[in-house]
């Protein structure tokens, strides 16, 4: 009768046993839960930690040699003396990191590219205010390569703290007008005969006053024949928010912080309404909220470009995003766009890691079968090359396959841009790079504050390598100089049909390099006036064709960082001789053909009923 009690309680022992044991393991679970949540929820580190060197792969041996493309810098014998004020004084505040954008432009319409600078200012509390205060410049062109600073007769000497600038006729009275983003308002020029007119407050673009905008471009996106306008925003920013952020690089010096510690935004889209602007970026599907947190905004936009990317006559966005995802907005045809980036493999790293991403520029290569985004990103991350097949919008990052990947990877990457240099008809890539933080070297030995730009000779889709970085011997000394570079442009400056480029800078000049190749390649340039409202053709796709190839290309003056380039689109042919047709469509399908066209000249194609 005793038994079946001691059994009991050898049962009640070995189950109180298996208890204690059960609550302890469920104790050290939760401390080791506990302790895992707790660190990774601590706030960043604030000391950077040094970094050691880590050196990019070698290049594959190249199949055909890189030929001579020299640049030289002519920027003080052109008459340019532009020094960009990043308005620092000490405090170590984020948007003096992020310079300011240039352009090319025929403000005049006498046929030639005109250069403009946007420049920042001094904050309003600097107790040491210079005098006179730093303003926007403009350069006319007055040929030969001299240029005559026209910024007060044209009315463009104002100060504020500018950005970006957007360049394209809103108005199509047939010149091109201004569009400046900035920290806090932005503002709209219009062009009346060679006169700038501030036309922000009735035409309804200032924004809000606690914005930071950045890159901005004008895009006819409803096919409406009217420009309207995208603003990308960068981060929720306040001069108290940004001091009493822990930034900096060894523990005792405040350094430039990071954009992960700031909110993101939403970018402004502004429909043309005849004139006067509307803005419709939230209900046009353009207002990205974390899919956990609908109230919070993902953009931290710094780079914008336009193309339709599936080829469906309608204009889609790209977007380069600052630490965050990439945005593709696919226009949907009926005045929205749907976010599509994910999907389509334009996100993301190949690791799915978001990037610090600058600058972006696309292009049809290769035949004019794919479609390629350029985006130049944060240092030690490489530059991505998205590329299509035919007309899908599936993208593929073939940076390290064509070879960019790991000559990239080193510095920090701005204003990017494609630039056939030697005009063998193949896109080359170039990008302004500079770091944020003029003490880097003190922690990481790999990088400097200024940094030479990049020059990538594509080599053609047969070579092992299809891109290649081009040598000083090959390209000059004055292009491979150091600069701390931000924004950059392009555009044929001397009329010898090669493109020549312009590079901005933070805190410091700007620089003009000619391109001197002497080559020997044919080329046709090609400048498309539009018809309605869009008298800039922004837009307008133009397919050259010759007896067993083609080109396609764009008017695309938003590229790049903060900057636009010229209107006009240049087609290096190598040694093809003979087109047999360009054909130009314009935004909203009218198209029209011209029949063997000569080659090495400027074709200016406007529609039957101009």
């Amino acid at each position: 009768m005793n038994q079946p009690q001691q059994d009991e309680e050898r049962d009640d022992a070995v189950v109180g046993r298996a208890f204690v044991w059960s609550a302890s393991l469920i104790v050290l679970a939760l401390m080791i839960g506990a302790g895992a949540y707790w660190k990774m929820n601590q706030k960043p580190p604030a000391v950077v930690s040094k970094t050691e060197y880590e050196p990019p792969k070698p290049p594959k041996p190249l199949m055909v040699e890189i030929p001579d493309m020299p640049f030289k810098d002519i920027t003080a014998s052109a008459g340019i003396h532009f020094s960009h004020d990043s308005g620092a004084a000490g405090e170590k505040l984020l948007p003096e990191t992020m310079g300011g954008g240039c352009a090319f432009l025929d403000y005049d319409n006498d046929g030639d590219q005109d250069i403009l600078f946007v420049n920042s200012c001094r904050w309003p509390w600097d107790d040491a205010p210079v005098d006179p205060p730093p303003t926007q410049s403009l350069y006319r062109n007055d040929g030969d390569c001299q240029f005559t600073d026209v910024t007060k007769l044209v009315g463009l000497d104002v100060t504020f703290y500018g950005q970006g600038v957007a360049v394209g006729d809103f108005d199509g009275d047939g010149d091109v007008d201004l569009f400046f983003t900035a920290v806090g308002l932005n503002r709209l020029f219009r062009n009346d005969d060679g006169k700038f007119v501030d036309v922000t407050a009735e035409t309804g673009v200032a924004g809000q006053p606690d914005q930071w905008s950045t890159s901005c471009g004008f895009i006819d996106y409803d096919n409406d024949g009217d420009l309207d306008l995208f603003v990308a925003n960068y981060v929720k920013w306040t001069r108290d928010f940004d001091k009493a952020q822990p930034f900096t690089l060894t523990g005792r010096e405040r350094a430039y912080g990071r954009p992960q510690n700031f909110p993101g935004t939403y970018p402004y889209l502004y429909r043309n309404d005849g004139g006067k602007f509307t803005e419709v970026g939230a209900e046009s599907g353009l207002h990205v909220t974390n899919p956990a947190r609908k109230d919070i905004a993902v953009a931290k936009s710094l780079g914008v470009t336009f193309v339709d990317a599936d080829l469906d006559g309608y204009m889609d966005i790209f977007v380069a995003n600052d630490t965050v995802q990439n945005f593709l907005f696919h226009n949907k045809q009926n005045g929205t766009f749907e976010e599509v980036a994910v999907l389509h493999n334009v996100a993301f790293d190949q690791q799915g890691n978001a990037r610090g991403a600058m600058g972006i520029d696309s292009v049809r290569f290769r035949n004019g079968e794919h479609l390629a985004i350029v985006i130049g990103n944060f240092s030690n991350e490489m530059t991505a090359l998205y590329v299509t097949r035919g007309d899908s919008m599936d993208f593929v990052d073939e940076a390290n396959a064509t070879g960019i990947g790991y000559q990239s990877r080193l510095e920090l990457k701005f204003g990017t841009l494609f630039v056939d240099v030697d005009l063998d008809g193949r896109p080359d890539i170039v990008s302004t790079n500079g770091h944020l933080e003029n003490e880097i070297n003190k922690v990481q030995v790999s990088q400097q504050y200024a940094q030479t730009p990049h020059f990538f000779w594509n080599c053609g889709p047969e070579s092992p390598t299809e891109f290649s970085q081009v040598p000083k011997a090959k390209c000059g000394g004055e292009f491979m100089k150091r600069m701390v570079g931000r924004g950059s442009a392009v555009a044929d400056i001397d009329g010898d049909g090669d493109l020549d480029l312009l590079f901005a800078a933070v805190n410091s000049p700007a620089r003009l390099l000619r391109n001197d190749q002497q080559l020997g390649n044919h080329w046709l340039r090609v400048d498309v006036s539009g018809p309605k409202q869009n008298r800039s053709a922004i837009g307008a796709e133009i397919e050259v064709q010759w007896a067993n190839g083609k080109q396609i290309g764009q008017v695309m003056p938003t590229r790049s960082y903060l900057s636009q380039s010229e209107l006009p689109v240049t087609f290096g042919l190598g040694k093809i001789d003979t087109i047999q047709q360009v054909t130009v469509t314009w935004p909203g399908g009218y198209k029209k053909v011209i029949e063997s066209p000569k080659v090495d000249q400027l074709l200016r194609v406007t529609p039957d009923s101009e």
